[in-house]
């Protein structure tokens, strides 16, 4: 038979360890507990936090308006107005809306940009 291991420790014996530990408590110096103090605060980062600035005009413009993604669709829309509101009914015909106006059955019944766009010959300068 193989012999038991004697440096193993029962569960009742290390019971009785702690019971004695917790018996005796270790008292601290009160010099070695100013150090420890002492220690942390050097650790601490004592810095305040810089004072945020006032936004400006301009952040304040674009809070308004609902942030940056907002200003960004505000300004698509205004560069589509602008280049909606400049173009020529010649750069329409290029895209492909006046093709209608251009077929024989338009050509035919006499079709005019002007039939198509009624606002178009005062634009243009006609009475």
């Amino acid at each position: 038979m193989a012999e038991p291991d004697k440096t193993r420790i029962d569960d009742d014996t290390l019971e009785d360890f702690f019971a004695a530990a917790r018996a005796a408590p270790v008292a601290v110096s009160d010099d070695l507990v100013a150090r420890i103090l002492q220690d942390a605060a050097a650790a601490q980062p004592w810095a305040p936090a810089p004072a945020r600035a006032a936004p400006g005009p301009l952040a304040r413009l674009v809070g308004a308006l609902g942030g940056w993604p907002s200003l960004a669709g505000l300004a698509a829309a205004a560069l589509a107005g602008v280049w909606i509101g400049t173009a020529q009914p010649v750069m329409i015909e290029d895209l492909g809306i006046g093709l209608s106006a251009r077929s024989d059955t338009a050509a035919a019944e006499g079709y005019d940009l002007a039939d198509l766009m009624p606002g178009y010959d005062i634009l243009a300068g006609g009475s």
